[in-house]
């Protein structure tokens, strides 16, 4: 029964509960549209497994999304809500691409400045929402989104700067190569993809690292503490201010790192944005999906680059793109539902035991 009663409680079971739903609602308004499930999925996955290239641009694609996915886990395990890692994103790919492009230096100090400067960036603008909240008790889901909007027109105003616009096009000149984070051209001929980078390593480490902070740390107690309740914590005598800034700073310097890997490792230089790219309002799906586990956000971040990447080549069979969105979403709905099902099961039991 105790075992029964713990596999009903896994999260990863209301995870893959909800991924099958998002497909099958995704399945009927593909028939809707006229187009055969079985045909786009299989492309789908096609895409994604058939050839060792599409699994390295995989990889290449969940990089980002595994960073966003680990700030807003982070936020979310110390209770605060981190609905900013798409300014914090953006920031972090402009710090990267501006140093990228203007300073020159050798590789072993041109791409850990740009890293770094990235992150620090990246930290600054989660912390500028923190001061608001702490001093000034403004909740920072709507600073945030303030703030994501500042981003997004700082981003556009600073790609037209004559210094690193690039002429006759709506984007930045491209990085120096001695800030990229690709791997050797050697490597990447031989993979067959040619923005095979480090990003994948990076994210994992963060992860493990997040991990170990948060499990095994007495920083990641008193940030849990403050999460599960500020009051206690207070009485406790932890800082619960520092903490909160301590948290969305560790925050949005993963989002931050999120937007160098994109620059450094898949773009190459910065556009200018018609609407918000979503990296980070992604990186939300990535935490829920994970369940707010480090090491969970590196496979939900791997699930979610493989739908982004094998939903682009789903335009072959004549399928739209968009089904992705439709399953993503469904995936998140049926996550945040989840809790009505765990409270039906264990109603369930009760009344068994009770016979």
């Amino acid at each position: 029964m105790n075992k029964k009663k713990s596999i009903l409680e896994s999260n990863v079971l209301y995870t893959i509960i909800a991924i099958i739903a998002g497909f099958l609602i995704g399945a009927v308004f593909l028939i809707i549209a006229g187009i055969s499930p079985a045909v786009a999925y299989g492309k789908l996955i096609n895409s994604v497994f058939s050839k060792p290239k599409y699994l390295v641009w995989t990889l290449t694609y969940a990089s980002p999304l595994i960073f966003t996915g680990l700030s807003v886990a982070f936020s979310f395990r110390t209770g605060v809500f981190n609905i900013g890692a798409e300014g914090q994103f953006v920031v972090g790919a402009l710090t990267a691409c501006v140093l990228g492009i203007l300073v020159d230096l050798p590789v072993w100090l041109h791409v850990p400045l740009c890293v770094i400067a990235a992150a620090a960036a990246g930290c600054i603008w989660s912390l500028a929402v923190g001061i608001l909240k702490v001093k000034r008790g403004i909740h920072e889901v709507l600073s945030f989104i303030m703030f994501n909007w500042i981003a997004f027109y700082l981003s556009n105003y600073v790609v037209n700067l004559p210094a690193i616009h690039k002429d006759g096009g709506e984007a930045t000149k491209d990085v120096l190569e001695s800030s990229r984070i690709l791997f050797p051209e050697g490597i990447r001929s031989l993979l067959d993809c040619s923005a095979a980078n480090w990003g994948i390593v990076m994210a994992v480490l963060a992860a493990i690292l997040i991990w170990i902070v948060i499990e095994k740390t007495t920083l990641g107690y008193k940030l849990k503490a403050v999460g599960f309740n500020s009051s206690s914590a207070l009485y406790a005598g932890i800082n619960a201010d520092g903490s909160v800034l301590t948290a969305l700073g560790i925050s949005g310097a993963l989002a931050g790192l999120g937007g160098a890997v994109q620059i450094l490792g898949m773009s190459g230089r910065l556009s200018q944005f018609a609407g918000q790219e979503g990296f980070g309002f992604e990186g939300i799906t990535v935490a829920l999906i994970g369940s707010s586990s480090p090491i969970g956000c590196i496979f939900s971040g791997l699930f979610y680059g493989a739908m982004k990447y094998g939903g682009s080549k789903l335009s072959i069979v004549k399928a739209p793109a968009e089904v992705v969105d439709i399953i993503m979403g469904c995936v998140i709905l049926f996550i945040a539902v989840s809790q009505v099902f765990r409270i039906l099961f264990r109603s369930i039991g009760k009344k068994k035991e009770g016979n």
